[in-house]
Order: C-alpha cells, then structure tokens, then sequence
C-alpha cells in the first residue's frame, strides 16, 4: 500500500490577522479557532485514518520557529518527523521541490501531501476520503493533484481552479483545465454561476517522481540550486538546515506558477465539505459561528444591541464592551487594538504597513516573546528600569550570559530555579529572590518537572536584547 508522507509548509508570516498575527508569532501558531493552533489542527488533521500508512510529518519552517514548531507538536502527542530549515522564504516551489528531493532519497515511490499549516479544514474525514481519490489518479495516471473547493459564493480574494467539466459530486479526480486569478465580483459571480470553477485551495498530491519530473520540465531553473541545499544541509539540533549559500541562488516563486500552470498531467479532487484560508477577520467571524444577529465573540468580550460584529478579547485581564454598534470588527490585544469595518478585513494589511512605517515595534512584535526554553513578557518599561514576566519550561534552560549595561533581580513565583551566578550554583524556590550583579556570568534553569516562573526587574543605562553575551547555549544560538 501506498505510503503517504505528509508536507507541511510552516514558513508564513502574514499580516491580515494582525494584530494577534504578527512576524514574531504568526497565525498558525494561534489558537484562533478552538483551544488548539492551526498548526496543531493541520498535523492532527495529517495523521491520516488508520488504516492507510501515513509517515511522520515533514515540516518545512524557518530560523526563528525552528523550536515553536516541535513544541507545539509535542503539546499534542505528535512527533513530528524531519524538520526542515528554509534559510530565507523562497515562496512554495522551492519548498515543495526541496521536500521532493529530501523524500525521493530514501523512498523514490513515496507520494507526498502538501498542505499549509494555517488553513482550516473541520471534516477530517472528508478530507481522507478527498485524499484518497487523489491518489487513485496519481496511481492510474501519474497526475499532479490539487484539491478544489465547491465555491458557495462569489470571492473575489481566491484564486480559481477551471475544470474540464463541472464536477458530479465529490470522490472522483476531474481534469483540470486552467487555473484563474483573483477575480473582479462580476467574473466571480459569474464562475459561480458556470459550476465548472473550485477555489484553488493550495493543498496538493503526489508522487515525489512526478513532481520532480515536472520541476525538471517546467522550472528547471529551481534544480541544480535546490538540490544543491537539500544535499550541503547541515544537521543542527534535530533540524536539517538547507544550505544558505545554495538557497540564495533559488528564484522566489510559487509552486502555481512553477509547475501546476504548465504540466498537462494535472487533475481537481471536488471538496465541499468546509475549508478556510482564514486569510482576513471575516473569515474568522464566518467560523465563529455567529449568532442570528451575526454577532460572534471569543474571550472577554461582550455584545450589546448589535449586528454583524466580531468582538475579541486576547487578554483574560481586558474586557471589550461593543455596545449598539455593526458591521464592526474589534480585536484587542495588550498592547495594541484594532477596529475596523467589516468590508475593510482584506485591508488590514495596510494597517500594519502605517505602523511599519512609523517604527512601530507593534507592526510586527508581541508583547509576549517566544524563545526556545519558554516565553517572556515586559510588564512595565520605565526610563532605567524593566519589569518582565519569564516562564521557563520543564527541563529547559537559558544561555550562560552577562550583561554589560544592566543588573537583574530574579524572583521566583512558581516552581524552583537552579541559578548560576559566576561560579556560585543554587536553587531558589517559590517567594525566593537572587540578585546578578552588572557583568555577572549568569544562567537561570529550570530543574522541575512543571514551568518555573520568575519576575525579572532589569536597572541599567540600557534594557534592550541585544545586551547579551553568549558563552553557552543548548540551542545554538549565537
């Protein structure tokens, strides 16, 4: 039997969803619908049934979530298989070939399902059912296989998948026939009309033989420097890191206009059993489940009198009050909040792009930052004095460092901290407090078997992260 070797592309870092999506902590990190990140949904959603043999995932992730990624796999019970370092984005062509390449070396007969990690896709079922017709066609006819959603309306921010024929219900791959970029709202609705076009959902199928057959017909441009990144990786911590210098030479360009818009050997599996993009807060109102007054809320948020809104509270400690208001959406974060007409969700972006502009460390940043041995928060920024929240996880530790601008006092509020100061090593418990002299040579660790948690006061003439000098680090860090 066919083994299936899931591909997940976890290198995003869009802007539409700001400001809880931002580059430091994007969207598929985020549990924006239900307690779990799309992340974590795409690669349950990836095990596949039990009784087709799915191999672990292949995650395909750059520098800066190279530990967010296994250790969200791992608060669901998932390990993940290898995982993949893009030096710099390179869009999904490169992505896809490279996850070919790596594939076809130990398996030459392994078919491959790509998908995002940031799209929703509720009915796991039907979408193993959807799969499975896919690779029927990839077996009887060695297609290229995408997947096509039953438009329900006339959207205008997809891309469109034109069919030989319109589709007699779902199970069976149809013959693509071209594929059509964003329309205007009257070609929209008149493809909706037609009942031969499908959303382009960006999920695909194959065998890695085939794709790379296509890549060498289509876009050979791509192989000799991707095949140079994928064989010069270097191993680093469990992640295979794609040769830099190799992968600076790779054009930046999608996998639609690589391959897909060029091979004649391309087939649509139909799927109308519920997908998102979840590419503006609209989408994230649709799935919400809005009330009859179409008025859908997530945390500490109320609604009074009103119509068609979406009300989000990001912080247990902040509560949003929309009152007598419509067609509104407010998302609130601690640090930033967003209200905006609903018919102005595909804007967003130019909102980020204002705060870019005026070197707002909002435009991009959380208040909360996520590092390999946990996260921390500042709570209060003064003059020559910072306030931060860190939670150190189970095991972890942070590098043995010094400070040339500032000193610390660490005060512990939950669990035990194994604290090195100089050549000085002890634990400080709960309502315990240390202080790291400037210059210090300093680690804090995390010995238990719960997260540690400790306030951090920082005073000196300079606060920022930048003031760090490394001499060890479990994770390789500079």
């Amino acid at each position: 039997m066919t083994t299936i070797y899931p591909v997940i592309l976890c290198g995003g870092a869009g802007t539409r969803l700001w400001p809880l999506s931002r580059k430091s902590y994007p969207k598929q990190f985020v549990p924006l619908i239900g307690a779990t990140s799309l992340l974590q949904d795409c690669a349950e959603r990836m095990r596949g049934p039990a009784d087709v043999p799915y191999a672990k995932p292949l995650i395909l992730t750059n520098d800066a979530f190279r530990f967010v990624v296994p250790e969200q796999l791992a608060e669901i019970g998932i390990d993940p298989g290898p995982i993949l370092i893009e030096p710099e984005g390179r869009n999904t062509a490169p992505a896809v070939l490279a996850a070919a390449l790596y594939l076809h070396a130990s398996d030459p007969d392994a078919v491959m399902l790509v998908a995002p990690s940031d799209h929703v896709v509720p009915d796991k079922l039907a979408f193993h059912t959807a799969v499975a017709a896919g690779v029927d066609a990839i077996t009887t006819r060695s297609d290229l296989v995408t997947f096509g959603i039953q438009p329900d309306r006339p959207e205008t921010g997809y891309g469109y998948l034109k069919l030989s024929h319109a589709p007699t219900g779902e199970g069976q791959a149809v013959p693509l026939e071209r594929f059509v970029e964003k329309p205007d709202l009257a070609r929209a609705q008149s493809m909706l009309e037609d009942g031969s076009y499908l959303w382009n959902s960006g999920i695909f199928l194959f065998a890695v033989r085939d794709i790379i057959a296509a890549f060498e017909g289509h876009a050979a441009q791509l192989m000799d420097p991707v095949r140079a990144a994928v064989s010069n990786a270097k191993t680093d911590l469990g992640f295979l890191r794609l040769d830099p210098e190799a992968w600076s030479q790779v054009e930046d360009i999608s996998i639609d206009y690589a391959v897909m818009e060029k091979a004649p050997n391309l087939s649509v599996v139909p799927y109308a059993a519920g997908w998102s993009d979840v590419g503006s807060w609209s989408a994230v109102h649709e799935l919400g489940e809005p009330d009859a007054q179409g008025v859908a809320t997530a945390g500490e948020a109320t609604a009074i009198d009103c119509q068609n809104v979406l009300i989000r509270s990001e912080s247990s400690a902040q509560e949003v009050v929309a009152l007598g208001v419509q067609d509104m959406i407010a998302i609130a974060m601690p640090d930033a909040v967003l209200v905006a007409s609903m018919d102005r969700a595909q804007d967003v972006k130019k909102a980020v792009a204002a705060l870019k502009e005026k070197g707002a460390k909002q435009a991009e940043s959380l208040p909360v930052d996520h590092r390999p041995w946990g996260w921390f928060e500042s709570l209060v920024i003064g003059d020559r004095f910072q306030v931060k929240r860190i939670h150190v996880h189970p095991g972890a530790a942070l590098s043995l460092q010094s400070h040339h601008h500032r000193s610390e006092h660490w005060i512990v509020v939950e669990g035990t901290a194994k604290v090195t100061i100089d050549d000085e090593v002890r634990l400080v418990s709960e309502n315990q407090s240390v202080y790291i002299p400037l210059g210090a040579v300093h680690r804090m660790e995390n010995p238990g078997k719960v997260p540690m948690v400790l306030i951090e006061v920082q005073t000196g003439s300079y606060l920022g992260e930048d003031d760090i000098i490394r001499y060890e680090d479990i994770y390789a860090r500079g």
